[in-house]
Formats: C-alpha cells, structure tokens, sequence
C-alpha cells in the first residue's frame, strides 16, 4: 500500500495510536516494535478493541481486511507524518537544545494560542515515534505548529526534519546533555545544529538567543535571524527578581510591563525572552504576550515551586544534566532563605564523562553552605564526600519523612531514571 493510499484511509480515521492500553474505537493502530515487544503481537487485541486497522509489518499477525501490511511499521508512519506535514502552508516552529525544550515549548504555545490556534507537542513526545505522532494530530484549522525534537546522537534532528519541514526554528542551548551519545560538547553542538543545517538550506527563519556566541556561530548564513537576549537584540530583556519567581522587565522589542512569571530559576530568562520575541514575530499582542507568560503554571516537575506545610520546595527532577544542575544549585544558593537542603539524584547517558562530571557537580555543593545535602544513585556513589547518601529515591523519602523538616527550602533534581520526584510521595 503506497502513502497516499494509507493517507486516504487515515483522512477516513483520523486518529493514531501505537499502544493498545491508550485505543480508543475508530483508531488506526501502528503495530511498533522495540527492545522488549513487538507491537504485532499485539494487533489482534487492538483490532478486537475497536481499531478500524492494525499496520503491521510482519505476515503472520495478518487478519483479514483489517490489517494493513507493510515493510517497516516505523518508517511508514514517519512518512505518512511527512505526507500529512505537507498538506500544510502554515508555519512549522522546531525546538531542539540540551536544556529547557519543553518549558520554552509551553511558554511559545500559550502565547501563540492566544491569537493562532496551534498545535503542540504533549508533554516531552519528542523522539522517533513522538514527532510523527505530534505531526500527525494536527488538524486542518491549524495556524501554527510548534514541535519539540529531542536527540541524544548525531544525525536525529536531521532525520526529523525530513519529515516535519520547518519553517521556523529554535535552539534553546548546547550544553552537557547525552554526551554518550554525541561524543562530547561539540558532537552536542552538531548535532543540535542539524536544525539550523535545515533553516539554512530551506531559507527559514531561525530564533537565536543571542547572549550565546556558538549559537551566533551556529545560525551564520540563515536567511533571517531573530535575536533574542539581554544585549545587541531584536527584543532584549534582564532579570528584575527572582526569589522565587523570576520577574522580566523587556527593555528592547517590546512595550510590556514587567513580566511577573510563575517559573523558579533565573536560568529561566532565556526562555521567557523566546518566548516574547517568537510573539512579536507573529505580531501578537504586548498585552496578550504579558498575560500568557504570567498566566503559565509549570507542571510535570518541571521549575514547580511547591509549598509543603511550612517548607517551599522547588521540584525540578524530570530531568538532568551537568549543565542544568549546575544552574539549578547556584541559582538555589542565591535564593534567601537560612535553611536549604539539597536532595539530588545522578545524571544518566554521560558515558566515559560520567564520573568526572559528578566530580564535578560535588565541587559546586562544596561552594556552598547548606543545612543537608543527600546524593542518590549512580556515580554519586562512587565519589568520596561528606554528604548523605542511598541508593534511590525511595530511600530518600524514607530519610526525608524522618526529618520534619520546617521552614526549611529544598530543592529536588535528577535524571528521569532516579525519578527524585518520589522523594515527595507520602
């Protein structure tokens, strides 16, 4: 079956679904394979519970009239996402970097929606399978689309790119994120550059946060550039507060008053100022730039500042990586406050670097005077320091709940597979 045949049948049955326990009646499933399962097996169950077809890729999970197969079930749906993005002459805005994708996602989608009705990414969909899903949801009243690319090795941006065709695009930063997978810092810079590769070659529209001399570096010869930062840009801003909440005053580019957002982290800025600056773009509103900013709530432990009884404490563990983490505790070191407790969980996908880089975020904490500090997992417990340490989360929230602490600020951060977010769990 060729694309425009499938398209044909999707135009029918708009709505994909590559796992059975989320169909719902009249989905088209994608029978996925991975590691540890292969979607074909599944595609009977699928069919059973109300899928109109199951795209398989092997003969014999056939059933008859209802399943649709192919030669590689992955590739068939990155191309029907490539036939649905080409539907469309809206713009296409891609976000990729080492830090903040999402937070600088959200912030861009809420003020885009308040003029455009958009279509966003879910929550961190943003790999192999979640791009083309992210594409293929998008409906024909859309305006705008603002999808999120991650990557942890080279030639992945570009190879999403092939099939979502920005028009427009982002780069948060380039930092010490998955330096397994993309040989180091540069490898990092290269491959997160596969998107600006693509605006160059397309003539599109880049957005450079231009307080970043490698992202100037990076974005030269794309035919137009959007500089956005605290100096020398199209729309410039600084920070005016930030205990607890950051507060923005935009001094170049636009005419809002001062920015009073709901995001903890001075680190932060950044991605307000995209945000702004992606607004102004679509001639949106100073007014409706302002309030969509102040309006947003972080959520899925992302940037949350919580308020526990007595204690405030600032949840940031979905994810981590040396650059990140070094942000987060120095910008928890300035915040006021007498007692602070530090509860940190390892960084993953760091390869040869790993240990050293732990090192190195022990250093940081040396710097600073707090009342506890408690190390979970990986590398941290291979380095020799004065703090606490346990093996996992769970043990952490053992050794929290023992403390009673009061009028106490903490601040909780760790790769996904630490999952420090249980720490809080009662």
């Amino acid at each position: 079956m060729t694309t425009e045949q499938l398209y044909k049948i999707l135009k029918k049955h708009p709505s994909v679904q590559t796992d059975t326990r989320k169909l719902k009646p009249g989905d088209i499933f994608f029978a996925l394979k991975g590691d540890n399962f292969n979607g074909n097996a599944f595609a009977k169950k699928a069919l059973e519970d109300g899928a109109t077809f199951a795209v398989i890729d092997e003969k014999e999970f056939e059933e008859p009239d209802k399943t649709i197969l192919v030669e590689d079930v992955l590739t068939t749906l990155q191309k029907l996402a490539k036939y649905h993005r080409q539907q469309f002459t809206i713009p296409f805005i891609a976000i990729t970097g080492s830090n903040g994708k999402t937070t600088t996602k959200e912030l861009i989608n809420v003020v885009l929606s308040s003029t455009f009705k958009t279509y966003t990414t879910e929550g961190n969909l943003n790999n192999h399978i979640g791009v083309p899903l992210t594409i293929l949801k998008i409906k024909a009243d859309a305006e705008i689309a603002v999808i999120e690319m991650g990557a942890n090795h080279q030639n992945e941006i570009a190879s999403y790119c092939e099939y979502t065709l920005p028009t427009h695009g982002l780069i948060t930063n380039c930092g010490k994120a998955h330096l397994e997978g993309f040989g180091g810092v540069e490898g990092v810079k290269k491959g997160k550059g596969e998107l600006f590769n693509y605006l160059r070659n397309n003539n599109g529209t880049a957005f450079v946060m231009w307080d970043y001399e490698y992202l100037q570096e990076m974005s030269k010869g794309i035919s137009t550039i959007i500089k956005y930062g605290t100096d020398n840009a199209d729309v410039e801003g600084v920070l005016i507060k930030n205990d607890p909440y950051l507060s923005v005053a935009i001094n170049n580019g636009a005419e809002t008053n001062k920015i009073n957002s709901q995001l903890v982290g001075d680190y932060n800025l950044p991605k307000v100022l995209a945000a702004v600056a992606i607004g102004k773009y679509f001639k949106i509103t100073d007014q409706k730039i302002q309030s969509s900013i102040e309006n947003y709530s972080p959520s899925n432990s992302r940037s949350q500042l919580i308020n526990k009884g007595t204690n405030k404490i600032i949840l940031d563990a979905y994810n981590a990586n040396p650059s990140s983490l070094k942000l987060a505790i120095e910008n928890f070191a300035r915040l006021a406050g007498e007692k602070k407790v530090l509860m940190l969980g390892a960084m993953a996908e760091l390869g040869n670097e790993s240990f050293d880089e732990h090192k190195a975020i022990v250093e940081i904490i040396n710097k600073y005077k707090w009342t506890n500090v408690v190390l979970v997992g990986g590398n941290f417990l291979k380095i020799e320091h004065p703090y606490i340490s346990f093996n996992t989360s769970n043990e952490a929230r053992k050794w929290l709940i023992e403390q009673n602490l009061e009028n106490t600020h903490l601040l909780i951060k760790g790769s996904r597979s630490i999952k420090m977010e249980k720490v809080l769990e009662s």
